[in-house]
């Protein structure tokens, strides 16, 4: 009998991204959306549409709803990549401590109806930004959260954590760096850069000196899809979900420049970089590949290009 899988924020940016690889993987697959198999379309990995998962229109800020739907389909794996990531405002809003709460409550309730595994999607946002060392990140690196949204994850990784230990199941927790990729919000850097080379507009950002680790957001749900099928010898506790490549912003937003045919519209350096910036975030991606066995190396070229490639040009 196939695995039966809860997914969350099934619709959003990363969430749409594991439909396929879950299912190819044998899961019954429940998909949580306010709203379901909205915003879907092209770019969704592996081909595979709406159909492929039981749909759910369910508000997870309804803890009735959630309680009824817990008790209705009784998963077995609950995936959690819902969250509040509305580009701008997602690293302070007030919102992160609503989602930190009714996320606390999900899982209590999750294990409450006999679920036995529990995948969070976290964020390099926990980490100690100003520690010493630049990179390769580590999951043993101090967590010093910088932002009330790196706060609100460390603090759901520890309660469920907490709640694993004590109830005697399985949780693991993939913190996610730097993401790109098909239906990414319009004020995203990859986006926004893309919308002003082609409507001929110049491109204004700092020196791109700092150094990231740069995902498509398909091959996250691959690697996603390959933490959570550990069913039998599971993974938990942290790991690092990212290439483990570093760039910098200079060499992502030229390469940018060069596939949309713009480069000259660049302007590097020309407003400042924000204060406080980490020079790098690199993940070490040692426990992905040992352990979870995700040995697949995105190329961040090929994926700049196939996304550009894909994406109509932006009229006006």
């Amino acid at each position: 009998m196939a695995e039966r899988l809860l997914l969350t924020g099934a619709s959003g940016f990363v969430g749409r991204q594991l439909l396929g690889p879950l299912a190819a993987r044998g899961f019954e697959l429940h998909a949580v959306a306010r709203r379901p198999g909205a915003g879907l379309g092209p770019g969704v990995d592996a081909g595979v549409d709406a159909g492929a998962a039981h749909w759910h229109a369910v508000d997870l800020r309804d803890e009735g709803m959630v309680r009824a739907l817990l008790r209705d389909i009784r998963p077995g794996l609950l995936l959690h990549a819902a969250w509040e990531v509305t580009p701008g405002r997602f690293w302070t809003a007030p919102e992160n401590a609503d989602w930190l709460r009714l996320s606390l409550a999900l899982g209590e309730q999750f294990v409450a109806q006999g679920g036995r595994r529990l995948l969070g999607l976290g964020s390099c946002a926990e980490y100690d930004w100003d520690g010493e060392g630049v990179s390769p990140w580590a999951e043993t690196r101090r967590l010093v959260p910088a932002t009330p949204y790196g706060q609100a994850k460390a603090a759901l990784a520890a309660g469920w954590a907490a709640l694993g230990e004590r109830q005697g199941v399985s949780v693991a927790w993939a913190r996610l760096f730097h993401l790109f990729g098909a239906g990414e919000a319009a004020a995203r850097l990859v986006p926004s850069v893309l919308r002003a080379l082609r409507r001929g507009e110049p491109v204004e950002i700092g020196s791109g000196r700092p150094v990231r680790d740069f995902t498509d957001t398909a091959a996250i749900g691959r690697a996603l899809a390959a933490l959570a099928a550990l069913a039998a010898s599971p993974v938990t506790g942290p790991v690092n979900v990212a290439s483990g490549a570093p760039v910098t912003i200079r060499a992502l937003v030229e390469r940018l420049g060069r596939l949309a045919g713009r480069p000259e519209l660049l302007r590097l350096g020309a407003l400042p970089d924000r204060p406080g910036e980490p020079p790098a975030m690199v993940a070490a991606v040692g426990r992905l590949r040992r352990e979870v066995g995700w040995t697949e190396r995105p190329c961040l070229a090929r994926d700049l290009a196939r996304l550009v490639a894909d994406e109509a040009p932006v009229a006006g």
